[in-house]
Formats: C-alpha cells, structure tokens, sequence
C-alpha cells in the first residue's frame, strides 16, 4: 500500500499526540504554549486531510479508518492531560462527556454498519461542528498563557463548554436516527 499525502496529514496528528504530551509536561516557560501550538496545526490537518483525499481522488479504506481513530486520538489523550493538570471537576465532567460520546458513538456506527444500517449514523455538520469547536477549546486550553491579556484558557474553555452542548447534541440526533432500527426485533 503506497500512503497518499491524505493519509500523511492524517498519520501527522497521530504522531503530534507524543510530541504534544511531551511538550505539555516539559518545566518551561513556553512549553504549553508549544503544546498548543503543535496540537493547533495537528489539528488543522483534519480539516485538510479530506479535503485532500476527495480533490485529488485519493480517498481509500486506510483513510476512512485512520481519519476518525487520529481524531479520537488527539482528543482523547490531551483530555486527559488536562483533567490531570486542572484540579477542578468541571475539567473532568466535560471530559468524561466528550469521550463517553465518542466511545457511544463509535459503537453506534459499528453495530449499524454490522446491519447494513450505517448510513443513518454517518457523519453530519453537527459532528463536524463539534469537533472544530473541541480542536479550539483543548488548543487554546493546552497553550494556556494569555495572548495579548486575553485570557486563552478561558476562552478554550468556552469553546469547550460549545462543543460538550453540540457533543449531546450531535450524539441525540445519531440514537435518534438509529433508535427505529434498534426497536425491530432480530
């Protein structure tokens, strides 16, 4: 299999995860706002990966998998990383939400696609928009320093705050979809 510059974008956010943890637990300065930084630009690949791949037709099975467990991923881990830096429970609530969504969800559309029903559950604007807003909230979060007085974590923590009201949002309107299909008996 010969990776196409679509799954290179896709397999540079998985690498970014190491290199984010790392810099997130260096003792320097700026070693958050690196942290930030790299996961930010990961981040933005997501945006391009698929773009990339339907443009330049070079969508296959390898991207379709690697693209969402890049993703969880990302988000994921640096959750983690931030409920384990920030004492307080608010952190921790909002984490447990978005990646017990996730975890449902992934469930969700791997038993609807064992049933042939998979495209009740495929990714819409609501999803897409979650997950831009969760990328801007940890981002913003993981960098932490103020940016010309303006409180960065704070307002990553309001775009987090958006995007854990879209996560229920988004993960309402999947077992919405698939609920009639999970009423029929076998």
């Amino acid at each position: 299999m010969r990776l196409s510059f679509a799954n290179l974008l896709t397999l540079m956010r998985i690498i970014a995860v190491p290199i984010v943890v790392t810099c997130f637990y260096i003792d320097h300065n700026y070693a958050r706002p690196i942290a930030g930084i790299i996961f930010g630009l990961a981040a933005i690949t997501d945006f391009f990966d698929g773009y990339v791949a339907r443009k330049f037709g070079q969508i296959s099975r390898f991207g379709a998998f690697l693209d969402p467990v890049a993703d969880k991923l990302m988000v994921a881990i640096v959750l983690v990383l931030l409920v384990q830096s920030d004492p307080g429970w608010y952190v921790d609530i909002i984490a447990v939400i978005i990646i017990g969504r996730e975890i449902t969800i992934s469930a969700l559309r791997e038993w609807m696609a064992t049933i042939g029903d998979r495209a009740k559950v495929a990714v819409s604007w609501a999803g897409k928009l979650k997950t831009t807003l969760q990328m801007f909230g940890i981002g913003f979060m993981v960098y932490k320093q103020p940016i010309l007085g303006i409180d960065v974590y704070a307002a990553g923590f309001a775009f987090l705050l958006l995007a854990v009201a879209m996560t229920l949002w988004s993960m309402f309107r999947y077992l919405q979809a698939a609920w009639p299909v999970m009423q029929k008996e076998s």
